[in-house]
Order: C-alpha cells, then sequence, then structure tokens
C-alpha cells in the first residue's frame, strides 16, 4: 500500500520467549476472527512429501519485491516467502497473533526500548550472516529520510539501533509505539523485513527484481508479463522446510483466465480471486476456497486540495449520497459488508459491533446529501474526474463496477463524474500525483487502526493521495500510538474516526472477504487473514 500495513493484533499474546506481556496486551487489539471458510479445507492431511513445482496464478499486481518499497498486497504475497522480519504473523483459526521470526527473544527494558535476541546461524541466499549488524542496517534503511521508504513513517520515533552483541540488537524509541509488533513482522509490516545489505549495495534500485532475504524460497528469476519463480532455500533455519522444489507463479491479468486455469487444474492455486467467480468456484469438489472479511474497507478518494471537492460540504454529500448496500451486493456479490468507517470487525477492540445502529460514521441518507449539496459553494450539475484503472487489482478497488454503481446515485444531487478508465501504471502514477477530482481504492490486510488511517489520512503522510489535513485528527491518530492502553487508544482512535468521516476527505463503501483458492492436492496451506500467502508449510499430494 500501500499497504499489508498491512495489516489489531497487538493484544495477543507472543510466543514463548518473549517479553513484557502486559505492554503487548495493552498495546493491540486482538484480531478476532472466524476460522476460514475453505469448504472443508481440504484433505486429511498426510505425511508432508518433499519436492515437486507449484503453480500459481497471480492475480494481483506486483509492483516491486524490495519490501521497504512496495505498496502492493500482490507483492507482500511473495516477499512473505523470500523475506524474513524480526516479528511473523501468525493465526490460529480464531486469533491472529505475533510469534518470533529472526528474533529467538524479544526483551522490552522499558516501554520505549527493545532488545532483540537472534537466531543463530541464519544466512541470506547470497550466504551473508543475517546477524545484528544486518539487521541495525537494514533497520536504518527503512528510516533513514534520504532512501524515501514509504514505510518510514513506522520508524518515525526511532531514536537509535544498537548492536549489543553480534546476535542481539537494541532498538530505542523516543516514545512508546504501540504499532510496533506489527511493523516488524516480515510480511504485512515491512519495515521489519530484513534485506541483504550486500545485495542492495549490489543492486541498487534494481534490487526490486533481485531480491534476497532469509526466507524458506530463494528468489530465482522474474520474466516481465509471464512469471516469477522461486526455488527452494536449502539453508533455511526452521528444519525441514520449505517441502517444495520450486515455485512458479504466473502473472495473469485477466481474472477469468486465472478462473478457468483453476478450473481445469493448469495451477494449483490463485493468489486472488473477483468476487463474481467465488460460487463456481465452491461448487468444485477439487478446490478448496478459503475467505473471510479481514482488515480492509474500500472507498472512493475525493482531492482535497483541488476542485470541487476541495468544499468539505460537497464531499459530505457524497459520503451520504451512497447507498452500501447496493454496492455490496451488486459490487462484491455479496462477499462483503457496509462500511460505516475504516476500522473494520477484525479489529474487534476498536470497532463497534454495533455501529450500524449508532447514528456514527458515514451512511446512506439522501435527504441529508441533499441538504448539504445545497450548501456547496459550487452549485448546479459538475462533473468531476474519477480515475479507475482496468482489471481486477486483487486490493478490493472495484474500479468501474463502483464507478458505474456510484454515478446514478451522485446524480441524485447533481454530481455526475466523468469517468476515465486507464491502465494500472498510469492510474497509479495519476493517484500518486493527486491528478483526480476522485479515485476508487482499497487498503488492505491491516492488522492495527494505526495503519488503517495514518499513512492513509494523516497530513503529508505517503499514502495521503487526497492531501487531507486536519489538526484534530492527526493529534488523536498520533496520541493513539503513542499509548499502549487500550482503552485510551479505543477512545482516541474514536475521536479519529468521527473527525475523519465527518471532513469525508473519503466516502467508505465495505469491508471485504478476502480469498485464496487452492487445489486439493495442496497440503499444508495454512490461511492467515492478512492477504498472505504462505508457502513454508505447503506440499503436494
Amino acid at each position: 500500500m500501500s499497504d499489508i500495513d498491512h495489516k489489531a493484533a497487538l493484544a495477543a499474546r507472543l510466543a514463548a520467549g518473549f517479553g513484557r506481556r502486559d505492554f503487548l496486551r495493552g498495546a493491540g487489539a486482538g484480531l478476532g476472527l472466524a476460522a476460514a471458510s475453505a469448504l472443508g479445507a481440504g484433505p486429511a492431511l498426510a505425511a508432508p512429501k518433499k519436492g515437486g513445482t507449484l503453480t500459481l496464478g497471480w492475480l494481483d499486481a506486483i509492483d516491486t519485491l524490495d519490501p521497504h518499497f512496495t505498496a502492493s498486497g500482490g507483492s507482500i504475497k511473495v516477499i512473505n516467502n523470500i523475506f524474513n522480519g524480526l516479528l511473523k504473523v501468525a493465526y490460529d483459526g480464531k486469533t491472529v497473533s505475533f510469534a518470533p521470526d529472526l528474533a529467538a527473544r524479544w526483551d522490552m527494558v522499558d516501554e520505549k526500548t527493545h532488545v532483540f535476541k537472534l537466531r543463530p546461524g541464519v544466512k541470506f541466499h547470497n550466504g551473508d550472516p543475517c546477524d545484528a549488524a544486518a539487521v541495525k542496517w537494514s533497520v536504518e534503511r527503512v528510516a533513514d529520510p534520504e532512501v524515501k521508504s514509504p514505510h518510514a513513517w513506522k520508524f518515525e520515533q526511532l531514536a537509535g539501533v544498537d548492536i549489543v552483541d553480534p546476535l542481539t540488537v537494541r532498538l530505542r524509541f523516543k516514545k512508546p509505539f504501540a504499532f510496533l509488533p506489527v511493523a516488524l513482522t516480515g510480511s504485512t509490516g515491512r519495515a521489519g523485513t530484513i534485506v541483504s545489505r550486500r545485495a542492495v549495495e549490489q543492486h541498487g534500485k534494481a534490487f526490486g527484481r533481485n531480491p534476497v532475504g532469509t526466507g524458506p524460497f530463494k528468489f530465482a528469476s522474474w520474466k516481465e508479463n509471464d512469471s516469477i519463480e522461486l526455488v527452494r532455500n536449502p539453508d533455511y533455519f526452521q528444519a525441514g522446510l520449505p517441502y517444495l522444489d520450486r515455485v512458479v507463479i504466473r502473472l495473469m491479468k485477466e481474472p477469468s483466465a486465472g478462473v478457468a486455469a483453476m478450473m481445469s487444474g493448469q495451477v494449483d492455486g490463485l493468489s486472488a480471486c473477483p468476487f463474481q467467480f467465488i460460487p463456481q468456484l465452491r461448487q468444485n469438489p477439487n478446490l478448496a476456497v478459503y475467505g473471510q472479511v479481514e482488515g480492509n474497507y474500500a472507498f472512493v478518494g475525493m482531492n482535497n486540495k483541488r476542485g470541487p471537492f476541495a468544499d468539505p460540504a460537497l464531499r459530505q454529500a457524497v459520503s451520504f449520497a451512497i447507498d452500501r448496500n447496493v454496492i455490496v451486493q451488486q459490487s462484491y456479490f455479496g462477499e462483503a459488508i457496509p462500511a460505516y468507517t475504516c476500522i473494520s470487525p477484525p479489529m474487534s477492540q476498536f470497532y463497534d459491533p454495533k455501529i450500524a445502529k449508532s447514528g456514527r460514521g458515514q451512511y446512506f441518507d439522501l435527504a441529508k446529501a441533499r441538504a448539504l449539496r445545497a450548501k456547496a459553494k459550487v452549485q448546479g450539475e459538475i462533473n468531476p474526474v474519477y480515475i479507475v484503472t482496468e482489471g481486477f487489482t486483487g486490493s478490493g478497488g472495484m474500479g468501474t463496477r463502483n464507478a458505474q454503481l456510484l454515478a446514478p446515485m451522485l446524480a441524485q444531487i447533481g454530481i455526475k463524474p466523468k469517468i476515465e478508465l486507464v491502465d494500472r501504471a498510469v492510474w497509479t502514477q495519476r493517484r500518486n500525483a493527486s491528478d483526480f477530482d476522485m479515485y476508487d481504492e482499497a487498503w488492505i490486510a491491516d492488522l492495527d487502526p494505526d495503519e488503517t488511517i495514518t499513512p492513509e489520512w494523516s497530513t503529508g503522510k505517503p499514502w495521503n493521495f487526497v492531501g487531507y489535513s486536519n489538526p484534530v485528527f492527526d493529534k488523536a491518530a498520533a496520541a493513539a500510538a503513542e499509548t499502549t492502553d487500550v482503552a485510551v487508544r479505543r477512545k482516541l482512535y474514536l475521536e479519529a474516526e468521527d473527525t475523519l468521516m465527518a471532513d469525508a476527505p473519503l466516502a467508505v463503501l465495505a469491508h471485504m472477504k478476502v480469498f485464496k483458492i487452492m487445489s486439493r492436492k495442496v497440503q499444508g496451506f495454512e490461511y492467515i487473514p492478512a492477504d498472505l500467502l504462505n508457502l513454508h508449510t505447503v506440499s503436494l499430494a
């Protein structure tokens, strides 16, 4: 992301060997989730068989395999199999938590000082040791303003990184940082993903096409618009893993082609799947469909810096003119729920399950929309430029489908958008340059409210493409990240959310299910509800 920043599971207790559990209970949001719907979730597992090639259809976008720069959920799914973080995301079927990865032990000297004892003997794919020096360099790469990593905000409060001994590193922060466990994961967090210094210096900006990590699979090749190949890392630090010899990722732009390949057995899995194909795939007895509502939200962003939507009354009118139930049923085929705010149900300690009846947030009220429209500075029909991208992105942004459903709703308040359909690269360029009046987007794989709202809507943050700025929101969001008291965090996030929804730099639409499809011959696949595709334990029957 945009962020996988993302990503609410901070309350979960860490695995044995981790310190200061009280901090973690207070810092986070227990990401409580029901078990994935996998329609039987696969056959009873035989003993894993070594070897074989897993072929996957990849329907979502991949921008770069440099974890410190990617903004793509499609990239994170690959990165999670090449790299490790100090921590990793874990899931027991009910709750997302954090577990040791490169760190064998985590101790907190105080709420601002974190000491990590690393696993001994871990090597990068190029043979270099993954030690305290490597961790220090990698963390400082993200934090360095000259590097311009979009994940640098996660280390804004970092005061310093110290090498205690060859396998011990200390991170010092200026303030308590409740989001830290998420940031330090090697998947959605990305800031704590440890990369090879020698490889980065060797390849420069091309490191994203030549990634070198410590993970279970090594990067082998990337053929443009064709495929990415990974091969087994025989020196992986988790004994016996991985089982597969090779992973072939077929880059497929057409979802229908991916679904056809899945149905016919040409591929063993799909990284994502458009909603309209799910009923068809569920009916196939040879396939397992995994998916549930994850930490995410789809929305329409409105440019606050120029044009008609610099007027908050007009933005507010849009937010109340949208019938989310129609969007859920017709755009997401019922595989979503209406969104009232950005914070989604899995963030159980921050989400209000009664929000639909609370009067909070954004909801459909045409009379209110028309009253707000009457207060707008520009009267009469307006034709804002609404950019959408072609095809399925895997992120939940639905492009033309959402735009076409929204058009008649907005027409009722005198807004008739000029929908411009552009390819993904052009859309990204224009979005990043704020060259739009409206744009369609979804932030996915969020594990904590901090990544749900902070980098997207705080003043000057990297994914605040609409140019929104409100000091009340900024103060509340920043304060919530700096306390480990759940009750205090909840109150601050409610304040931040209410401010954001009232200002309406975005109109929220839905919280979506996120799907993975696997052949029944794929064994050991562990669904993780953070839009991950973890192949560490996968084998072929």
